[in-house]
């Protein structure tokens, strides 16, 4: 429905991707204690749940366990991790230099930032699920 100017009668604010994660407290020890997310709701206390809402600034983030605890298997499938080539999370980054410097003295491998084709710096890297992550901005 809308309004009488033709506007939608509601607004949609947000978006938080949800991915399946092999395991939480990995995919926490990145996602929180490398990238500076929060918690922001979870299924339970400490890290070994089997879901949460992450937030950073604007952004939020859920990432959710691809097995119950029960039913894990001993590695993860690499057929499943081959799958997540084809994902790419882009996020806004204006200092693309001073976060790779971070990324580096945190031992995480990370292509040193370059410009694109299509203009922007950019900085790409894969979190321990194999999803790639492009942090980027306009080139100046």
């Amino acid at each position: 429905m809308s309004d009488l100017t033709g506007k939608p009668a509601f607004s949609i604010k947000g978006l938080a991707p949800y991915i399946h994660v092999f395991d939480m407290p990995v995919a926490l020890a990145f996602y929180r204690d490398v990238l500076g997310f929060a918690i922001k709701y979870s299924s339970g206390d400490g890290d070994d749940v089997d879901w949460v809402l992450l937030q950073l600034n604007d952004i939020e983030f859920m990432l959710n366990t691809a097995y119950e605890k029960e039913r894990r298997p001993a590695a993860p499938d690499p057929a499943r991790i081959d799958a997540h080539a084809d994902t790419t999370f882009y996020f806004s980054c204006r200092e693309t230099d001073a976060l790779y410097a971070h990324l580096q003295s945190k031992g995480v491998k990370a292509t040193e930032p370059f410009i694109t084709g299509y203009g922007f710096k950019a900085v790409y890297l894969k979190d321990p699920d194999g999803y790639q992550l492009c942090f980027h901005w306009p080139a100046e």
